[in-house]
């Protein structure tokens, strides 16, 4: 049997934080994945990595709220939701820590790309005119 070090095993549990941390997961189920006990892997992880396995979980998922924020319109508890945090006040004091300001400030920050897009004026009048008018010109009548 060969032997594997233990930071292939940790990587194996960064790597399971990385893919599913939309998922419940846990310390214990980052432990099991490095086939280690929960004390011994959370050492281990904070010697390797620079921080304790909860800390870098929420990392990977404060990052990718971030993403959504930015690039979606979805609120910010089903953000909060979608990346595997289940509480909204939570999500919102961890994000503030983190980023400085609100989720609702961050997203603010960051307006969609339909507001900076440059649409020529042209392009403008021709959808914004209005499909019904109440002139004649629009039914097909033959004009007196």
């Amino acid at each position: 049997m060969a032997f594997v070090s233990p930071a292939r095993h940790l990587l194996r549990a960064k790597d399971l934080a990385d893919g599913r941390y939309a998922d419940p997961l846990t310390v214990d189920d980052l432990a099991a994945a490095a086939g280690l006990s929960r004390a011994h892997f959370s050492r281990e992880f904070r010697r390797a990595f620079g921080e304790s396995p909860h800390a870098y979980l929420l990392t990977r998922r404060l990052e990718r709220a971030a993403a959504l924020l930015r690039t979606t319109d979805h609120t910010v508890a089903e953000i909060c939701f979608a990346v595997g945090l289940r509480s909204v006040g939570s999500f919102t004091t961890s994000f503030t820590r983190t980023y400085g300001r609100s989720p609702t400030a961050y997203r603010a920050a960051f307006p969609p790309a339909s507001h900076l897009a440059r649409i020529p004026t042209c392009i403008l009048r021709v959808y914004g005119r209005p499909q019904h008018r109440t002139f004649r010109e629009d039914s097909g009548a033959p004009r007196a």
